[in-house]
């Protein structure tokens, strides 16, 4: 895949540089690329872990298909001296390099930064990383569900105290590893702003992304609450514990509606929409306070009712009367829905490795005059590693023959 097949949405002349395994670094360098930069995401012989993740047909990961997206890759063997020198060389034609081994591993390697910006004065380096680069965690062993415990989230995803005896839950998905590669992405740009309105190499330019902090800076008011009245926020299972109504309600086919009727002429229309339009005068509802604070008996008055209609039917009279309300999706649903399909949020991808077209999630965010693509699924280990060491390098089949029989590729 030729770089002028790249040249989709408005990152289409930026190059990254992935050294990055398993979740955080590999997102955030999948954000950059549909929005079509040209990453180029170094492997080790073997590939990826994640190529090995979920389910798989002959070896080939589903997933892999959308985490390895729009990339190039290619096999390097780090501990060589050799590949060193490949990377630094690689470094000097590109913006970007993004990583997350843990903190001082890089430099291990040969590659510090100062190594780093030698070759190239005005590159961009990403550290992303469990607890950061420095402090007494630094060198602590960290992964998604590590990030989101430590950083407050595994706490309040639970039904509230006293309900249940079994141990909070996951998330779900890796959003500890996903909301750190949304923040070094968001970094990348803003340090890419700063060296093209500064120019040149006038600053240096060094993200330090620790999962925990990117959990914990997600965690609204429970911080501040804290500080101030040495409140702990606790979990509240379905219910937002700041506004009611608004849970998960069940239905007469057993299936569960969320309903989000927390304001005050919401309210009167869901009560409206009941048949009670009497509750939203009612002393114990007539505001959002009030509502919050008698909720268990609001949400049983809202469940008795929501209990006598189909999902489908409650979504619909819901959606009708104009309340913020919706089933909870399945991956099925996910996959029919037509405001998802209108959008582009669900896209049938061939990819080679599947006898049918995999379903990948559209590119966030849309750019209207300037769309990214998804050009290519996740390569094979290694498919880019001729193209780019020709393209950028300009080895020829020799000296590449020469690379792989000393193992460096």
């Amino acid at each position: 895949m030729s770089t002028e097949a790249a040249a989709h949405g408005p990152l289409s002349n930026l190059r990254v540089l992935e050294i990055g395994h398993f979740v955080a670094a590999p997102f955030c360098t999948r954000l950059l690329a549909d929005l079509g930069a040209d990453v180029i995401k170094i492997e080790p012989p073997a590939g990826d872990p994640v190529r090995q993740w979920g389910k798989q047909v002959d070896g080939h990961s589903a997933w892999w298909s959308l985490h390895g997206r729009n990339k190039r890759s290619i096999t390097l063997n780090l501990k060589h001296p050799k590949a060193i020198d490949i990377v630094l060389r690689l470094v000097g034609a590109c913006d970007v390099l993004v990583e997350n081994f843990r903190p001082g591993q890089l430099a291990k390697l040969g590659l510090p930064d100062e190594a780093l910006r030698r070759v190239r004065p005005d590159l961009v380096v990403a550290h992303i990383s469990g607890f950061g680069q420095d402090g007494p965690y630094r060198s602590r062993a960290a992964f998604g569900v590590i990030g989101e415990a430590i950083g407050g989230l595994r706490h309040l995803c639970d039904h509230p105290p006293g309900t249940s005896e079994l141990p909070s839950v996951r998330v779900g998905i890796s959003i500890g590893d996903s909301l750190a590669g949304l923040y070094a992405a968001f970094g990348i740009m803003a340090a890419l702003w700063q060296r093209d309105r500064d120019g040149g190499d006038r600053w240096p330019r060094t993200l330090d992304v620790a999962l925990t902090e990117s959990v914990l800076s997600m965690m609204e008011g429970m911080l501040p609450e804290y500080g101030v009245f040495q409140s702990i926020r606790q979990p509240t299972g379905s219910r937002i514990p700041t506004a009611a109504p608004s849970n998960a309600y069940p239905t007469a086919d057993g299936k569960w509606i969320l309903i989000a009727a927390n304001s005050d002429p919401l309210f009167a229309k869901l009560t409206a929409l009941m048949g009670e339009p009497e509750l939203a005068r009612d002393p114990c509802f007539i505001d959002n306070p009030n509502r919050v604070r008698n909720c268990e008996e609001l949400d049983r008055i809202i469940g008795t009712w929501s209990r006598r209609l189909a999902a489908d039917e409650a979504d619909r009279r819901l959606t009708e009367a104009d309340i913020p309300c919706t089933l909870i999706y399945t991956a099925a649903e996910c996959a029919a829905d037509p405001q998802f399909r209108h959008r582009g949020m669900v896209r049938e991808i061939d990819d080679p490795a599947f006898d049918r077209p995999v379903l990948h999630p559209g590119i966030v965010p849309h750019v209207a005059d300037n769309p990214g693509a998804i050009r290519w699924p996740g390569p094979p280990v290694g498919a880019h590693t001729d193209e780019v060491m020709r393209e950028l390098l300009g080895l020829d089949g020799a000296a590449l023959a020469a690379l792989r029989q000393e193992k460096v590729l």
